[in-house]
């Protein structure tokens, strides 16, 4: 009688241990799964995402860069793109605004029609400066929300 006691103690020990211990796996391999979900997300994203900075020309208060969506996804969220002008190892970062405050800024224009950027449409970026640019060598660089960028030099 002692060993069938025993044996029922160490089979309710088994399941209760058993029930433990799924109840803290389960949660942790869900949790795994919707990060590993998300970050494949964002990776194609970033596989489909590409743009290509096609032209680049100044005057005396602004740059203006053609930036062309030459991947696959619709590029969303525009306005939280970045926007980088470096010359001689200064450089300045530019925030999206509309003509209503002081420069530096940023904005853009879809080129045509558009009101989305899809694939195979041109952005038209204007970079409003503080001051002229001096004559020399300059990069401009364009991040889209998602981190893919392209970079063009223009100057001299």
């Amino acid at each position: 009688m002692d060993k069938v006691i025993v044996t029922v103690l160490l089979i309710i020990g088994g399941v209760v241990a058993a029930f433990a211990i799924m109840n803290g796996v389960v949660p942790a391999i869900e949790r795994s799964s919707s990060a590993m979900n998300t970050a494949t997300d964002q990776v194609n994203d970033q596989i489909k995402s590409q743009i290509e900075i096609i032209n680049v020309s100044s005057d005396a208060s602004t740059v203006q860069l053609w930036v062309k969506n030459v991947g696959t996804s619709i590029i969303g969220s525009i306005e939280n793109s970045d926007v980088f002008l470096t010359a001689d190892g200064d450089v300045e970062s530019f925030t999206f605004s509309d003509d209503s405050v002081p420069a530096p800024y940023w904005n853009y224009q879809l080129t045509g029609d558009s009101t989305v950027w899809r694939p195979s449409v041109t952005n038209q970026i204007t970079l409003h400066l503080i001051a002229p640019l001096a004559a020399g060598w300059y990069q401009v660089k364009f991040v889209i929300p998602n981190g893919i960028s392209d970079i063009a030099t223009f100057g001299e």
